[in-house]
């Protein structure tokens, strides 16, 4: 069954605002998120399933990003910890995403990060909305001008991604030692390297395009 028919069919008419319809708007969100994806997903989608008028979404969320970010309960905003990535070039783009991907795990939010990885580890519904926040958010910002084809472009990005998040599982979850004990800036010294031959190495082999990066000893 749908998530239209599984939470529309309860639907009779629009619902005004009260404490529970920030949450009944969420649950439809998160619902038409994960099945269809952010960009095929409307506020008015939304608002029908939902059974509120689109306006009363835009009371609690101030637009379709926000709900997103809402609907994954992120402890961080991705936009704001990435921020900065896009300005390095893409040569020397491995170092400071790993400080600030690492740097955020190493923060109080480590809890609330460690409980989100799980869930979507066992949920297909927060799974899919994780893929949408990698695809949205993230990646975007770091093949950020890459002068190939899109595909490469996205095959880069995957790469990159499976590295750190190889990395964040090792670290903080199974805790395998002597990584998981190490100081942060050595764990970045030790993968910046591998993180940058994804991002603009010849992945068949050879030398980093655009030269060394700084971080690398050559």
């Amino acid at each position: 069954m749908s998530t239209a028919n599984s939470l529309g069919n309860s639907k009779r008419g629009r619902r005004r605002g009260s404490e529970d319809t920030r949450e009944l708007i969420l649950t439809a969100a998160r619902g038409l998120f994960a099945e269809s994806g952010f960009d095929a997903v409307s506020i008015r989608q939304i608002a029908r399933l939902a059974g509120v008028d689109p306006a009363l979404i835009h009371h609690y969320f101030s637009s379709k990003d926000e709900l997103f970010e809402a609907c994954v309960e992120l402890p961080a905003n991705p936009a704001e910890v990435l921020a900065e990535i896009g300005d390095y070039p893409p040569n020397q783009r491995a170092e400071p995403l790993l400080l600030a991907v690492l740097g955020l795990w190493e923060s109080p939010a480590q809890a609330a990060l460690l409980a989100l990885l799980k869930s979507a580890v066992n949920s297909p519904g927060r799974s899919a909305l994780m893929r949408q926040v990698l695809g949205k958010l993230m990646l975007p910002r770091l093949i950020l001008g890459l002068e190939e084809d899109p595909e490469l472009q996205r095959l880069r990005g995957s790469l990159v991604v499976s590295q750190v998040f190889g990395l964040v599982m090792t670290r903080y979850v199974l805790k395998l030692e002597p990584l998981s004990s190490a100081p942060l800036p050595e764990v970045v010294r030790w993968a910046a390297p591998t993180v940058q031959r994804y991002l603009t190495g010849n992945l068949d082999g050879g030398e980093l395009s655009g030269g060394l990066p700084e971080f690398v000893d050559g």
